[in-house]
Formats: structure tokens, C-alpha cells, sequence
């Protein structure tokens, strides 16, 4: 058994100190991604920082009308948080299709973000993975590959990030604050988590011993609507086959602002910019909105097992944004 240091830090800069950016070092906050990888061998750091006694927990409104979400705030205290609900039901619906209550009572919104690929490659000791392994190979690319991506994936990954949170983060636009011993910086969740290209061990953009601290909730439109939409093999709570994260504003019944970004077809949350590009300004009609998602979808590359995604992603935008763009109760329009 290789031996595993733990230090309970007080303040961000402890933590950040005790980390000192060494590879084998990780930030413990509720476990429950990080420990299943270490019994399964797969994860094997040399010492646990906890920051679970931290003060980054709070969900705090702010005069500007955003929301900050501190980094350890619990899955459950989010999804039920009064205002979240109101103003972003989008991220509610989300959480509760991710996991379990006893998962979410004990998973934190950072860790959420950081958990790895579920891909069986990768979680499988006796496979090749490039993620696990840097220049062992990808087992999946001619291997089963039905959980993979259809969009971003590189000869070296085609895995796919699991968490249902990024994906209505990144339709909000959320901004992920990062802290180390020299400052903070703020990066925006489509961008934090990386596409593999050559490099795919690194999930994200977090520089040697950072932490994240929070993640802040931009104001949207009054009167905006979003709805989250989740596709999975059976109704428990498993991860996305494909999901869709929408958020929508008409003004005078033309889009005025508009954010889509799917889960489960790429190595993260895949913001669909052409398709927001296409809606931009026009009449949310049946017609206009299988040409946005048309123009998005062109570009999917899918693999041996896994094209029907690319259905699955047609259908499932195609229904959230009819729905959240009917006029019978639309908000928003004038």
C-alpha cells in the first residue's frame, strides 16, 4: 500500500502552500470521485489536502444580481438554494439528474468540475489509456467506444467529461475563480476544462497548486428561461449519453440571447456557437431551429458505435428550445 500524507490546511494559503504544486499532491473535498479512483489504483497521490474546513461553502447573492457558489458548497445545498431555483432553474435540473441524494448531499461544486472521464479505458488498469498512462495508446478509439465523443476528440482521447453541473455552467456562463500563492484569476468554464488534443491527461487549465475557490453566476435577461435535458440509458442516476443545457431570452419575439451547450459529446461541455449564432435575431420558428442545429451538428465526427448521438442531440435541442420559445407562458417577449 503506498502511503498517503493528510493535511487539513485553515486558510486557502495553506492549502495552496501544502500543495506546492507537486504532481502527486490533491485537494480533497467531499471524495466522492477522488476516492473510488484511489481504491480502483487509478488515482495514487502522495498526500490529501482537505479543504472541506475551509471557508468556501457560502452561496452568497451579490448587489449585482449574480451568484457566488463557493468552491465546497455542497451538490444538494445548491440545487435547493432559493434564488438558484428562481433565477437559474437550468442548474437545479442539472444537479438533481446527476447523482443521488446521498452523492449530491456529499459531492462540492469543485469537485463536481474535476471529477475525471468515466470512460472504462481509463478506469481499467489493464487498458491503454493516454489519459492514465501519457504514449500508452486509447483503447477506445478502436475499442468500444459507445459513451465517446462525437465532437473535439484528438488520436489520442475520445473520452468524454461526466459532469451534468459544467454543462448548465457553461450555458450560464460561469466563471471558475482560481487562487494560488501568488493571486486569483478568473476563467470561464467552457474554457477551464480542455478539449485532449495532444495532451489529453490534462483535463483542465489548472496551473500547478491552484484551487478553486468559487464560481460566480452571472445576472441573465430578465425574463430569461433555460431548462436542462438529460438522455440516459435507464431513469437511475447514470451519467449523459447526451444532455442539452439551454438558455433563452426573446425580445418582441426574436432571440435576443441565447446559450447552448450539450454534455456527454465531447472531453467537455460543448458550447454550440453556431448554433446560438444562428438563432441571434431571428423568430424561434420549428424551421429556424433545425437549421441552428443543423448548422451545429455538421461538424460531429462520430465513431464506430457511437453516431446515434448525433440524433439524440438533434431531437433533444430541437424539444428544449421549442419549449422554452413556445408562446403559450413565454416570459420575456413583448
Amino acid at each position: 500500500m503506498k502511503p498517503v500524507a493528510y493535511v487539513c490546511p485553515s486558510t486557502v494559503a495553506e492549502a495552496a502552500a501544502a500543495h506546492g504544486g507537486r504532481p502527486e499532491a490533491r485537494y480533497l473535498g467531499g471524495g466522492t470521485n477522488l476516492v473510488d479512483l484511489m481504491r480502483r489504483g487509478v488515482e495514487r497521490p502522495d498526500v490529501l489536502i482537505d479543504i472541506t474546513r475551509l471557508d468556501l461553502d457560502r452561496i452568497e447573492e451579490l448587489p449585482d444580481g449574480s451568484i457566488r457558489v463557493g468552491a465546497t458548497a455542497r451538490n444538494s445545498d445548491l440545487a435547493a438554494h432559493p434564488a438558484v431555483r428562481e433565477r437559474y432553474p437550468v442548474l437545479t435540473q442539472a444537479l438533481l439528474s446527476g447523482a443521488s441524494g446521498q452523492l449530491r448531499n456529499m459531492a462540492t461544486t469543485a469537485g463536481n468540475l474535476l471529477q475525471r472521464t468515466r470512460c472504462g479505458y481509463f478506469q481499467d488498469l489493464s487498458r491503454p489509456c493516454n489519459k492514465r498512462v501519457p504514449g500508452s495508446g486509447c483503447g477506445a478509439i478502436e475499442g468500444v467506444n459507445r459513451d465517446h465523443a462525437v465532437f473535439g476528440h484528438s488520436p489520442h482521447c475520445v473520452a468524454t467529461h461526466a459532469s451534468d453541473l459544467a454543462v448548465a455552467f457553461a450555458a450560464l456562463d460561469a466563471v471558475v475563480e482560481l487562487a494560488c500563492a501568488t493571486g486569483v484569476r478568473g476563467v470561464p468554464v467552457s474554457e477551464f476544462l480542455r478539449l485532449p488534443q495532444d495532451r489529453p491527461e490534462q483535463d483542465t487549465v489548472l496551473r500547478p497548486g491552484e484551487l478553486i475557490t468559487g464560481v460566480l453566476l452571472p445576472p441573465l435577461p430578465p425574463g430569461a428561461r433555460s431548462r436542462y435535458r438529460k438522455a440516459r440509458d435507464r431513469a437511475g442516476h447514470t451519467f449523459a449519453l447526451t444532455s442539452v443545457a439551454v438558455v433563452v431570452h426573446l425580445e418582441r419575439d426574436v432571440v435576443d440571447h441565447v446559450a447552448v451547450a450539450f454534455g456527454g459529446l465531447a472531453h467537455r461541455p460543448w458550447r454550440a456557437r453556431r448554433m446560438e449564432a444562428a438563432l441571434i435575431g431571428a423568430a424561434p420558428t420549428p424551421e429556424t431551429v433545425a437549421r441552428a442545429v443543423e448548422a451545429e451538428l455538421a461538424d460531429a465526427v462520430p465513431l464506430r458505435h457511437n453516431a446515434y448521438k448525433i440524433e439524440l442531440a438533434r431531437g433533444m435541442a430541437r424539444e428544449v428550445l421549442g419549449s422554452l420559445t413556445a408562446r403559450t407562458g413565454r416570459r420575456g417577449s413583448r
